[in-house]
């Protein structure tokens, strides 16, 4: 059986108090006890019970981070930033992957707060309607959605400023002399993808001449990209540049442009969004906006250990981080 404080205590020649503030740093041990304690407790493998911690302080030390597709290399950045925050708040990621299924993204929450944790980062609450967001608004434990928007305002969140991104996108293709231009992008409810098509297609519309985008809506992973390419090749050949999404749609771009023959960008210019690492290592490496996928994750754990601290009115917060333009190879003058 694993030691226990009383074991730390026995062996120590102290009481279990005076064990409990020397593994936790707290004040009223002097030096040399702390350190003969916690000699004793490494030699004996004590490892502390964070349930019955969690008893005691209402504190589990464990989040939840649930993502939508765990294949999109955006969440393993986004992931990486929530870690690094909470391991220096010595708390733990439970780390879930919804698929984008509505029923798995509900019994994920379920065990999630079963477990108790302090708080739940989301990629989205979309997939639920109205009643479900409202009972997971009023769960008990805080929420942070990730690069979305927050529906009545009701959860925390940090975005990028995708509106911006779209506007940057446009006007990158139009300084370049792109008049015939595709937009290809995830379904219509999708919010951040939506608020970038929107932008991206307000500027090209307020351009002189304006410019009116072929818009394709589909899947918005590498498939999708590729299959949306595919269509707009076959039904719109005179199309010189296209702004995916994300990166992820704009790799499976590259690939059907490529098997149809056509160059990157002698004969179509492509812009993505996101700027993964693999965006960077494809070719021609591509051009794309940057969002700070790594802040989003820190800065969303600092949102929520913030919130999990309060015990009065957690007033949500939002946090919008700004994006720019990363300039590679696949973008070229218009033919």
């Amino acid at each position: 059986m694993s030691a226990t404080i009383k074991d730390v205590a026995r062996e120590s020649g102290v009481n279990t108090s005076t064990v409990s503030r020397a593994l936790n740093n707290q004040y009223g041990v002097n030096c040399q006890t702390r350190a003969h304690i916690l000699s004793v407790a490494g030699r004996l493998n004590y490892r502390p019970n964070r349930v019955a911690q969690g008893l005691v302080t209402g504190r589990s030390h464990t989040l939840g981070l649930l993502v939508s597709d765990i294949r999109n290399p955006f969440f393993a950045e986004v992931a990486r930033g929530a870690e690094d925050a909470a391991r220096a708040a010595k708390c733990d990621v439970v780390l879930c992957n919804s698929d984008l299924d509505p029923e798995k993204q509900l019994r994920y929450i379920g065990s999630l707060l079963e477990k108790r944790v302090d708080g739940i980062l989301m990629n989205s609450v979309a997939m639920l309607d109205r009643e479900q967001q409202a009972r997971l608004a009023g769960c008990g434990v805080p929420i942070v959605l990730l690069n979305r928007s927050a529906p009545n305002r009701a959860f925390s969140t940090v975005c990028s400023d995708n509106a911006a991104g779209g506007r940057i996108a446009a006007q990158y293709l139009l300084d370049l002399g792109h008049r015939n231009i595709a937009h290809l992008t995830g379904p219509r409810q999708h919010g951040n993808l939506g608020d970038r098509g929107r932008a991206f297609a307000q500027a090209l519309k307020a351009a002189n001449p304006p410019v009116h985008p072929v818009v394709l809506h589909g899947r918005f992973d590498f498939g999708g990209g590729w299959e949306l390419t595919k269509r707009l090749l076959a039904d719109h050949r005179g199309v010189t540049a296209i702004f995916a999404g994300n990166d992820f749609m704009a790799c499976g771009a590259v690939r059907a442009i490529l098997d149809r023959g056509l160059r990157i960008p002698g004969d179509i210019s492509l812009i993505g969004f996101d700027d993964i690492q693999l965006s960077s290592v494809i070719h021609p490496p591509l051009t794309t906006i940057h969002q700070p996928k790594y802040e989003i994750g820190r800065a969303a754990v600092e949102i929520l250990l913030r919130l999990a601290r309060e015990d009065g009115d957690r007033a949500p917060e939002h946090r919008l981080l700004g994006v720019h333009l990363i300039e590679r190879e696949s973008c070229g003058p218009a033919s």
